[in-house]
């Protein structure tokens, strides 16, 4: 009967004050909300990191110049340019590649530069030098016209391969085959133009104009040394011989004795999504613990509006007391108070979190990239656990200061 009394007069100081109630709670909204949208989020754009990496392809071995631990990347992922891989390093990786179970090889030496078609003009836009394997490494498809040879690659051929973005841009319905296309000051002739490939990494490939390696290393760039080099294994069951083969093989044609000693680093996609997973968990973690500290101004802001709601009931309080309520039913009315007030708020805040969430999926989506709408039970479950946590920790004090007030003194406040 005690407990039934208590709730109903409960609910009806919450009902009767809807103002007081939502601004008690609002900072439990806002704090519980921001939790669960960036975890969300978080695991959105780790799923669209995963999946671009994942798409570059599961069988693909990397060399990548310069040194490194286990656990981290080489200097030339942050942009430094590192020259200890060249030409001569995927000469001997084909000569020995039925030994390592690789089905082919290309090196890689990208840059920027204008584009021009007319009168119609690509500021900044990316073309990659590759190696004429390039179409068997990466699995590209052609929509029109054909691949550079051997001979054109060795022959320092000004012809390009286009990516749909590009295709688009420069010409705009036309078709591109035969057609001479300027990058920085040099010609070249568009013999091809690749099917729509979207983002891959961390780059958009549509946006990129291939051409033959030496042509972009002499001619082009002016150097000798390789970005990276790929290798596609004929089996993935074969991937930590081959990647401990290639690592043999780059290290004789380097004359390096030692591990300590080597110049280049051997990956496989396999660690490069163990590696991007640990680092996108550590980011979500760490902007997770940034917005809960909006919990704790919530949880504060609540403790005060509660005290404030005790000045205005004190002859209430007092009225009761005088009745005969006890210490623990004024104590324990006002922490079912807090109680109530913090699941509504944080059932509010998991909804608006989730929301925005989907809100911010759809437009993602929109912009064709593959974001997935994550919302975890257990964030969920988590949200709920912290947020009723919170409101007993800040709406204890509250509750106790009230139940202690004199019954008398009470009476006779104005």
């Amino acid at each position: 009967m005690e407990a039934r009394n208590t709730l109903k007069l409960t609910l009806a100081n919450l009902l009767g004050n809807p103002l007081r109630s939502f601004l008690t709670m609002l900072g439990l909204i806002i704090g519980i909300g921001s939790v669960v949208l960036i975890i969300s989020v978080g695991a959105g754009a780790q799923v669209l990191i995963l999946s671009q990496v994942n798409r570059v392809g599961s069988d693909l071995i990397a060399v990548l110049p310069g040194a490194s631990d286990a656990s981290g990347p080489p200097a030339s992922v942050f942009g430094i340019q590192v020259k200890t891989l060249i030409n001569d390093d995927i000469k001997a990786l084909e000569n020995n590649a039925q030994s390592l179970h690789l089905q082919a090889i290309s090196g890689y030496a990208s840059g920027l530069g204008k584009m021009t078609y007319e009168n119609r003009v690509i500021e900044g836009g990316t073309y990659m030098g590759v190696s004429p394997s390039f179409p068997q490494v990466e699995n590209i498809t052609l929509v029109a016209g054909r691949f550079f040879t051997p001979e054109e690659d060795g022959g320092l051929a000004r012809v390009a391969i286009l990516g749909s973005g590009i295709v688009e841009e420069l010409f705009q319905g036309d078709d591109p085959i035969g057609k001479t296309i300027k990058i920085k000051k040099e010609s070249f002739k568009v013999i091809g133009y690749l099917e729509k490939r979207g983002s891959a990494g961390f780059s958009n490939q549509d946006d990129q104009v291939i051409i033959p390696l030496q042509t972009a290393q002499k001619i082009m760039l002016g150097w000798r040394h390789l970005s990276l080099i790929r290798a596609k294994l004929g089996d993935p069951v074969y991937l930590d011989s081959a990647m401990a083969g290639v690592k043999q093989v780059l290290n004789a044609q380097h004359k390096i004795d030692t591990a300590d000693e080597e110049d280049f680093s051997v990956r496989s996609m396999a660690q490069a999504v163990d590696m991007l997973k640990s680092i996108t968990d550590a980011f979500r973690y760490f902007l997770a613990a940034i917005a809960a500290i909006s919990l704790l101004v919530g949880g504060i802001g609540m403790m005060n509006i509660m005290l404030v709601a005790i000045t205005e009931r004190i002859k209430e309080i007092g009225l009761r007391k005088a009745v005969g309520a006890t210490n623990s039913s004024i104590q324990n009315q006002f922490l079912l108070e807090t109680i109530i007030i913090t699941l509504i708020g944080s059932t509010l805040g998991i909804l608006g979190g989730a929301i925005l969430s989907g809100l911010i999926t759809v437009v993602v989506k929109a912009l064709n990239y593959d974001w997935a709408f994550i919302v975890s039970p257990l964030s969920v479950i988590v949200a709920l656990l912290v947020g009723l946590s919170i409101g007993l920790a800040f709406g204890y004090y509250p509750a106790r200061r009230a139940a202690k007030l004199d019954p008398i003194t009470a009476l006779r406040y104005e």
